[in-house]
């Protein structure tokens, strides 16, 4: 049986607790949060220990969930690291790049697990166009959401662009050539909007944008592969292939076929729509689940902290664009 104990318990780390709490062969030793109010609410609200010593849980524990805010992660993560217990940690990793190699460097070192909270790898849509996605030359990412202030102590790369760029580094097997990026802080001290271009040195370009001062919210990325356009709607949990193929004259019989004549003497090709079944899966369940997993079995993290420092070197790169302005009141 894994002991696991949950740092942080605000909005997210309730939905850690739940969570736990639904995964077999696991012991959740309880929580720790700073707020003496929120200890006890949640606390009668799980039916769970509440710890007001941090280092009380961590001695208890196997392994810690570290669902705090972002600033408090290197803290927290290295604490538990130095006691010799595994950690997952929500995205993004940390907050600068030397707290995250720290992290990388010594738990490599010491073969602790840390697996990263990058939780869209895990999303039904995600999950059911992965097998279709085959060198992508092109992707686009939206991923807008109204305002809201929890978050808003990092920038919307941190907040929101973070979650595409690990998928996009994810999908593309190449190294980045470079970034082009633009951010306007509009009601916050951080950019509210940014855009930014990636680009690989094996030719493809993933273009994304981020906001979270929008009136609807959108998570949707579309890829353009040979052959192929795939689009992944995160939030409405859906997923098209549409594959293109030489065309056939059987095509023909076809109900409403979908053909493109490409011109004099260059043929036909013909569209086939593919919506792929998603499966239906709790993605923050199944992330904490395979790091369950990784400890027992000493597995490889699905999400590894080399994939979070990856993901937040690039989110670095693209902030380091940016020219500094204020707020817009």
């Amino acid at each position: 049986m894994m002991k696991i104990g949950v740092f942080g318990a605000g909005h997210l780390g309730r939905i850690h607790i739940k969570c736990l709490k639904n995964i077999d062969g696991i012991d959740i030793v309880g929580f720790y949060d700073q707020n003496e109010a929120v200890r006890k609410e949640v606390s009668d609200m799980f039916g769970i220990a509440c710890f007001d010593d941090a280092d009380a849980l961590i001695a208890q524990s196997d392994a810690i969930d570290i669902v705090t805010p972002t600033v408090s992660h290197h803290e927290v993560a290295m604490k538990t690291l130095k006691a010799k217990k595994h950690v997952f940690i929500e995205k993004p990793i940390t907050a600068t790049l030397a707290e995250a190699k720290e992290i990388l460097e010594y738990s490599e070192r010491h073969n602790l697990k840390v697996q990263i909270g990058h939780v869209e790898r895990f999303n039904d849509a995600f999950l059911a166009a992965k097998p279709h996605i085959q060198n992508p030359m092109f992707i686009e990412c939206h991923r807008l959401a109204g305002f809201n202030p929890r978050g808003t102590d990092v920038s919307v790369v941190l907040d929101l662009m973070i979650h595409d760029i690990d998928i996009v580094l994810h999908t593309v097997n190449s190294p980045v050539k470079q970034i082009n990026a633009s951010g306007v802080a509009i009601v916050s001290d951080t950019p509210d909007i940014a855009n930014a271009r990636i680009e690989f040195e094996n030719g493809c370009t993933a273009n994304l944008t981020a906001s979270r001062i929008s009136i609807k919210n959108m998570r949707r990325t579309r890829m353009f592969q040979k052959n192929a356009y795939i689009t992944v709607d995160f939030l409405e949990k859906q997923a098209n292939v549409m594959h293109i193929r030489d065309y056939m004259p059987d095509d023909e019989q076809a109900l409403f076929p979908l053909i493109i004549d490409l011109g004099a003497n260059k043929g036909k090709k013909r569209i086939l729509i593919d919506s792929p079944k998603v499966p239906q899966v709790n993605a923050i369940e199944m992330e904490l689940s395979l790091f369950i997993q990784s400890v027992l079995e000493n597995k490889v993290c699905e999400v590894s902290v080399n994939d979070g420092y990856k993901a937040l070197d690039v989110a670095y790169q693209i902030m380091d664009k940016f020219i500094p302005t204020n707020p817009i009141v």
